[in-house]
C-alpha cells in the first residue's frame, strides 16, 4: 500500500473505533476526518487530489454543498410543515390502528411503508416523511423510538433494491453501456423480482427479529420531557367548566355590532375565545370582528355571569362542550410571567393584552387556584401562568416579548388541519413528481421546501429550529472519506482483491462477491460512489467471464442499498441517530444479520431470475 492509502485508513478507523466505543460524537468524528484530510492534501498526501495540488484541501468540506445535504436540508422543512398540520399524525393513528399497538407488527408495518414509499421517490425523503409519523406512534402507544425507527431507515433501503429508481441502481445501469463492449441497460423492472424478494425477506426478519434485536433506549432528554397537550391544559385550568356556547339570536342587540362594543369582558367578567360564523371558526376574534345574527359564540365565565347574556338576546348551552375544544381546532397556548417583567404589577386590561399579542386570555393559574373570570382585572404576580387562545400566526409576537415566556403544547391532540396537510402533501407529491421526470431532487425538494415558506406555512425561524444539524455535518464530513477513497485508489485495490478470489469460482460467485464488496464500501463510501467504483470492475469481470453482465450490475446495485453495518453507512440512517438516541453498535446488532438474509435472498434470486 502507498502512504496515502495508509494514512487514510488510519485516519478513519480511530474516529469510527472511538464512536463504536462511545467516545466521540459521530458528527465530531466526521468532521475531525474531513479536517485532518484537508490537512493531509495541503502537506501533499494527494487524499482529495493530486499530490501537488495544496489547493484542493478546500475539498475536505465540499460535502456541505453537496445534492444530498441540500435534499435533507429541504426535506427537515417539508415534513415539519406536514407534522404541523397533522398529515403525519393522521398516519401514525392509521398505523396503529392497523398493528392495535403491538411493537411487532408496528415495526412491520413502518418497514413495509418505507419500503413502499422507495419505490417511488428517494430513500432519504421515504425515511423522512415517516419519521414524524412514527415518533408520534411511539408516543401514542409507548414503545421506545430505537425499536421503529432502524425500521424505517432499512426499510427504505430495502425497497430502494426492487426499484430502478434508486440513484445507485440507475449508475449501475448506465455503467453498462459504457462497458466494452457496451451492453444493454437495465430495464425498469429489471430490479423488481430479485430486489423485491431481497425487500420481502428483510422486512420479515425485521417483523420477527426486530423486537429482541433493536435497543431499548430511552430517548434523548429533550424528547423524553413529555409536553403537555392542549387537552392537559383543559383540564389543569379547569377550562371545561366554565365554557359555554352562546348563539346570537335575531334581534339580538349585539347583532351587527363589532364585538369591542359588546364589552362583554368589562360588563361580566366572561371572555370570548371564539366565534363560528357558518363554517367559519374565528378563534381569539378581534376587537373590531363584527358580531352577525346565527353566530355562535365560544364564552368563558362563571354561569351566574354567563346567563345574563340571555338577556342581551343570546341563547346559552353547553350541548357541544363537553369535549376538549383543542379537539375541534382551537389553539391553546401557555406562558409564564417572566422574573422581573414590567409587567408584574398590572392587569391584562392595563397592558392591552390582547390588542398587543392578538391572544384571549381564558385562564390564569395561580397559588393552586384557576381563575377563569375577571381575569383581565387581576394584578398578575410572579408565579402565574396563563392559558390563551389564538391564532398560531401570531405567536411569534407573543415569543418575542420579555415578559412572558411562551410554553407551546404538544400538538398530538390537535386536528387535521384539511387546507395546510392539502398543501404540504400537494408539495411533496408535486417535488416527487418532478424528480420522476427529471429533475434533480435536491432542486425538486428545495423548490416544495421555499413553496411552504412562501406561503406562510412555516416561519423561517421554525424552519431553522427544524433541522437537524448533527445530520447536516455527519453527511457532509463523511463525504471527504468516499473522495478519498477514489483518488487514492483504496477502493479499486480492495475491488480488484476480490474480483481475482471470486471469478474462478464461477458466475454465481462472481455476483456474490460483487455484493459482498459493494456492501462493505458503501458503508464508508455511500452508495452512489460506490457504484461508480465498483460497478465498472465488475461489469467488466462478467463480460471476461462470459457471465451475465445485467446480473452482475443488479447484484452490484442491491449490495449498493446494503447500508445496514453502521450509522454512517447512509443518510437515512443518520437522520435516526439523534430523535432515537442511537449508538454506534446498535446499527451493527441487526444489520450484520439483515445484510446476511439478504445476501442469502440475493442469490437465491439471482438463480430464480437469472439463471447464474
Amino acid at each position: 500500500m502507498i502512504p496515502a492509502q495508509l494514512f487514510l485508513i488510519f485516519v478513519v478507523a480511530i474516529p469510527l473505533l472511538l464512536v463504536s466505543l462511545n467516545r466521540l460524537r459521530a458528527d465530531l468524528a466526521a468532521l475531525s476526518i474531513a479536517m485532518i484530510l484537508g490537512l493531509g492534501q495541503f502537506l501533499g498526501l494527494g487524499l482529495l487530489g493530486p499530490g501537488h495540488t495544496p489547493q484542493a484541501a478546500f475539498k475536505a468540506f465540499s460535502g456541505l454543498s453537496e445534492p444530498v445535504v441540500l435534499t435533507l436540508l429541504s426535506l427537515f422543512i417539508i415534513t415539519e410543515a406536514l407534522h404541523r398540520s397533522g398529515a403525519t399524525r393522521w398516519i401514525a393513528y392509521r398505523l396503529i390502528h392497523l398493528a392495535a399497538s403491538s411493537e411487532r407488527r408496528l415495526i412491520a408495518l413502518y418497514a413495509t411503508g418505507a419500503a413502499f414509499l422507495s419505490l417511488f421517490m428517494n430513500n432519504l425523503a421515504a425515511g423522512a416523511l415517516l419519521l414524524p409519523s412514527a415518533m408520534e406512534a411511539c408516543r401514542r402507544t409507548g414503545i421506545k423510538p430505537s425499536k421503529l425507527l432502524i425500521p424505517v431507515a432499512y426499510g427504505s433501503l430495502l425497497g430502494g433494491c426492487a426499484t430502478y429508481f434508486t440513484t445507485a441502481n440507475i449508475i449501475v445501469s448506465n455503467l453498462l453501456a459504457a462497458a466494452h463492449p457496451p451492453q444493454a441497460m437495465l430495464r425498469i423492472l429489471d430490479f423488481t423480482p430479485t430486489g423485491g424478494l431481497v425487500a420481502l425477506a428483510g422486512i420479515v426478519f425485521l417483523g420477527l427479529f426486530g423486537p429482541r434485536l433493536l435497543p431499548e433506549r430511552l430517548p434523548p432528554p429533550e424528547l423524553m420531557a413529555a409536553r403537555a397537550t392542549a387537552s392537559d391544559l383543559e383540564e389543569y385550568y379547569q377550562l371545561g367548566e366554565r365554557l359555554w356556547e352562546a348563539v346570537v339570536l335575531p334581534g339580538s342587540p349585539l347583532a351587527n355590532k363589532p364585538l369591542a362594543e359588546s364589552r362583554l369582558g368589562e360588563r361580566l367578567g366572561v371572555a370570548v375565545a371564539g366565534l363560528w360564523h357558518g363554517r367559519q371558526a374565528i378563534f381569539s376574534p378581534p376587537p373590531q370582528q363584527v358580531i352577525q345574527a346565527g353566530d355562535i359564540l365560544l364564552v368563558v365565565g362563571r354561569q351566574e355571569r354567563v346567563e345574563q347574556l340571555a338577556q342581551m338576546g343570546l341563547r346559552i348551552g353547553r350541548e357541544n362542550t363537553g369535549n376538549h375544544i383543542s379537539t375541534r381546532g382551537v389553539f391553546l397556548i401557555e406562558a409564564l410571567v417572566a422574573p422581573h417583567s414590567p409587567a408584574l404589577g398590572h392587569t391584562l386590561r392595563e397592558l392591552e393584552f390582547r390588542t398587543r399579542y392578538g391572544f384571549t386570555v381564558v385562564a390564569l393559574y395561580r397559588s393552586g387556584r384557576s381563575y377563569r373570570t375577571d381575569v383581565g382585572d387581576l394584578k398578575l404576580m410572579l408565579g402565574d401562568s396563563l392559558l390563551m387562545v389564538g391564532s398560531r400566526d401570531k405567536l411569534k409576537r407573543l415569543r418575542s416579548s420579555p415578559d412572558f415566556i411562551v410554553l407551546e403544547p404538544d400538538p398530538s391532540d390537535q386536528p387535521v388541519q384539511r387546507l395546510p396537510a392539502g398543501l404540504s402533501v400537494s408539495v411533496i407529491a408535486a417535488a416527487i413528481a418532478l424528480s420522476l421526470w427529471g429533475l434533480p431532487v435536491h432542486l425538486a425538494m428545495m423548490a416544495g421546501a421555499l413553496l411552504l415558506l412562501i406561503s406562510g406555512m412555516l416561519s423561517i425561524e421554525e424552519a431553522y429550529r427544524a433541522i437537524n444539524w448533527q445530520a447536516i455535518f455527519l453527511i457532509a464530513g463523511m463525504y471527504a472519506v468516499s473522495l478519498s477513497m477514489v483518488q487514492t485508489g483504496l477502493a479499486q485495490r480492495i475491488g480488484q482483491a476480490i474480483v481475482a478470489v471470486t471469478t474462478p469460482l464461477g458466475p454465481l460467485a462472481l455476483a456474490a462477491g460483487a455484493y459482498l464488496l459493494t456492501a462493505m464500501l458503501t458503508q464508508v463510501m455511500g452508495g452512489q460512489v460506490t457504484a461508480l467504483v465498483t460497478g465498472p470492475i465488475m461489469i467488466s469481470a462478467a463480460i471476461h467471464l462470459g457471465a451475465n453482465p445485467q446480473a452482475i450490475a443488479v447484484a452490484t446495485a442491491i449490495g449498493c442499498s446494503a447500508s445496514f453495518f453502521t450509522p454512517l453507512a447512509h443518510p437515512v440512517n443518520v437522520l435516526m441517530i439523534a430523535p432515537a438516541n442511537y449508538e454506534f453498535g446498535d446499527f451493527l446488532r441487526i444489520g450484520w444479520r439483515l445484510t446476511i438474509v439478504c445476501f442469502l435472498m440475493l442469490l437465491v434470486g439471482l438463480a430464480l431470475f437469472w439463471r447464474l
